[in-house]
C-alpha cells in the first residue's frame, strides 16, 4: 500500500511505524508487539514505513548505508506475519508534515489506527516536532491506545540499525548476524569482470550491486549465493585486487565469489549473497602461486565453515 491507498479505508489496524532498516531483531520484537496488539483488538495487524532513508531526503550526505535495500526491506517485513504494509515515499512534501497530519491522514483515516506501537523515543512530524507524550495526546483525541517499546538487546545494548551497520562495516559478520537473526546478504546481478578468477583456475562470479547497500569491508569471507532457487558455498573476495595493481581509494572496490560446486553459466542473473564469517584481510601476493595456494585455503575454510 502507497500514499495513494491512504484515503477514506475501511481498514482497522494495529500499527507500527518506522524505518525498519534490516528489520533486525529489534524491529522484529516490535512488529511482534503490533501483532499481539492486533489480536487482542481483533484488528489487523499493520507496518508503516518509509521508501527510502529520511536522510536520502533531508540531509542526503548524512545518510547512512542501508542494511537492505528497499525491496529487500518489504521481502523482510512480509515474512514477520503483518498482513498491512503501507510504503510512504519520504519526500521533501512527506517531511514537511506535521505530527497531527501524520495522525490524521496516515493513522486516523488511512489505517483506522486501533493502536500504535513504537520504539522509545520515537520522533515524528516536520522537524520531529512529535514525541511519545504528544502521540498518546492525539491517540486520546482520535481514539487509538498507544505503546512504547524498549528495544534492548540480550546484552543490554540497544539493538538498532546503527549498532548493526557498525558491525558490518568492521567485518564484524558474526555479531552483525546475531542482532539481524539472519547472516548480513547483498543482492546483485552478475557480471562480467577481468576473467583472471578462471585463468587461476578459480571463476568468480562478479556482482553488481546497490551502491546504497552497506558493504564489509575488504576482505576474503566465507558464506553463500544463491542463483535461481538453489544456495551454494561461497568463498567471497571483497577487494581493489592488489596482487593485479589495485590501490586502495583509487581503484573501484568489486565483490566477487567462487562458488563452490557449481558448473553452471550465470551472467546477468540476480543473485543473492550471504556473509557468515570473515576469513582475513585483502593481501598482496608476491607470486600468482602464493596467491593460487591462498585461494585454495580460502575455499577449503569456506567449506568447512559453511554448511
Amino acid at each position: 500500500m502507497g500514499a495513494d491507498a491512504l484515503l477514506d479505508t475501511d481498514l482497522s489496524c494495529a500499527v507500527t511505524i518506522g524505518a525498519f532498516d534490516g528489520v533486525h531483531l529489534g524491529h522484529r520484537a516490535l512488529i511482534a508487539r503490533c501483532i499481539a496488539a492486533a489480536e487482542r483488538l481483533g484488528v489487523d495487524p499493520a507496518v508503516v514505513t518509509w521508501d527510502r532513508h529520511p536522510l536520502q531526503t533531508l540531509r542526503p550526505k548524512l545518510a547512512p548505508p542501508l542494511l537492505s535495500s528497499p525491496e529487500r526491506k518489504i521481502e523482510l517485513l512480509g515474512e514477520t506475519g503483518v498482513e498491512v504494509l503501507c510504503v510512504l515515499p519520504f519526500d521533501r512534501e512527506f517531511s514537511t508534515w506535521s505530527p497531527e497530519r501524520f495522525v490524521q491522514d496516515v493513522l486516523v483515516t488511512g489505517l483506522g489506527a486501533a493502536a500504535v506501537v513504537v520504539g522509545e523515543g520515537w520522533r515524528f512530524g516536520h522537524k520531529a516536532a512529535g514525541n511519545i507524550d504528544l502521540l498518546r495526546e492525539l491517540g486520546g483525541t482520535h481514539g487509538f491506545e498507544v505503546e512504547a517499546v524498549g528495544l534492548a538487546g540480550a546484552d543490554g545494548e540497544v539493538m538498532s540499525s546503527s549498532r548493526t551497520r557498525a558491525l558490518i562495516t568492521s567485518g564484524e559478520m558474526e555479531q552483525a548476524a546475531l542482532l539481524l537473526g539472519r547472516p548480513f546478504d547483498i543482492d546483485g546481478v552478475v557480471v562480467h569482470g577481468d576473467g583472471r578468477g578462471k585463468d587461476l583456475g578459480y571463476p568468480t562470479a562478479n556482482l553488481e550491486c546497490d551502491p546504497l547497500v552497506a558493504r564489509p569491508p575488504r576482505g576474503v569471507y566465507a558464506g553463500r549465493l544463491r542463483v535461481r532457487g538453489s544456495w551454494f558455498r561461497a568463498a567471497i573476495s571483497v577487494g581493489v585486487n592488489l596482487t593485479f595493481g589495485g590501490e586502495p581509494g583509487v581503484s573501484p572496490v568489486r565483490i566477487e565469489a567462487f562458488v563452490l560446486d557449481m558448473d553452471q553459466e550465470i551472467y546477468g542473473d540476480e543473485v543473492r549473497l550471504e556473509f557468515w564469517k570473515r576469513l582475513r584481510d585483502e593481501l598482496k601476493f608476491d607470486s600468482i602461486e602464493g596467491l593460487i595456494e591462498q585461494m585454495g585455503r580460502d575455499v577449503e575454510d569456506t567449506r568447512a565453515l559453511v554448511g
